[in-house]
């Protein structure tokens, strides 16, 4: 299963970087990093004035696709999705599989003002002060990827540490463990992880079991006005696209007309 090839690389990863900069060294660099994490939740929020809000990714490559932008520019591509009102952006930092980079966080956050999620396959506490450390606002922990018992205890830290989280759910199993861990923003991934097939019923299925009050965030298989309409009158408040911005001839333009579906 690629889910499991990923995390254990991840891990061996990780255990090479603590070696490198142990955890408390780590922390310590905290104090010269200019750029506190805000809350990305008023900016998720869907509300009657501005109905759709748009996590835009930036994404160079994935496991089932491949190399996606070959013309690769992160900075470039972040200013893109901020100029175009995108609400939030989602910077890939896995690097095998997804070809991401951590430096990408620190280079973007440097020069846009947009809130940002580091986008990985988080397994460790390490692995969020790191993104506290290079500049992200909100992390992604990924529900099938977790223990409830690990779900928790990561996304507890997140918080305790200032960030906030965004928990990915597949199924009905990954729901239960993000309503035992507490979580606010819940983004519903239509892309299998396991099989990488799309089924863009997921919401239907899985958005009426989410209790009122949830940060509902759809994720995977969004390209086009009808889906984020459809997927709006049934509670999405935000989208997380990726692949479909990095193909289209203009960025700008693609974000402002997802923006504006409901207008």
């Amino acid at each position: 299963m690629i889910l499991d090839e990923i995390v254990k690389r991840t891990i061996e990863d990780l255990e090479k970087r603590k070696k490198d900069i142990p955890l408390e060294l780590l922390g310590r660099s905290l104090a010269s990093n200019p750029f506190a994490p805000r809350d990305v939740k008023p900016y998720l929020t869907a509300t009657k004035d501005e109905p759709i809000r748009i996590i835009a990714e930036v994404k160079k490559a994935s496991p089932s696709k491949g190399i996606i932008k070959e013309d690769f520019d992160p900075i470039v591509i972040a200013q893109s999705y901020s100029n175009s009102g995108a609400n939030a952006i989602s910077v890939l930092t896995e690097p095998h599989y997804f070809k991401g980079d951590l430096e990408y966080l620190t280079q973007i956050r440097r020069y846009v003002p947009t809130p940002l999620l580091r986008k990985d396959f988080i397994v460790d506490k390490y692995q969020i002060v790191e993104a506290l450390v290079y500049g992200a606002d909100f992390i992604l922990l990924i529900a099938k990827a977790l223990s409830t018992k690990q779900l928790r205890e990561l996304y507890e830290y997140a918080l305790h540490v200032g960030l906030e989280v965004l928990v990915e759910i597949h199924d009905k199993e990954d729901l239960t463990k993000a309503m035992k861990c507490g979580a606010s923003i819940i983004g519903i991934n239509h892309r299998s992880l396991e099989t990488f097939e799309m089924d863009m019923t997921l919401c239907d299925q899985l958005i009426p079991m989410i209790p009122n009050g949830k940060i509902i965030v759809a994720e995977s298989g969004v390209s086009n006005v009808e889906t984020i309409q459809r997927l709006s009158a049934i509670g999405a408040d935000a989208f997380l696209i990726g692949e479909h911005f990095m193909r289209v001839p203009s960025i700008e333009e693609e974000v402002k007309k997802f923006k504006n579906a409901l207008v």
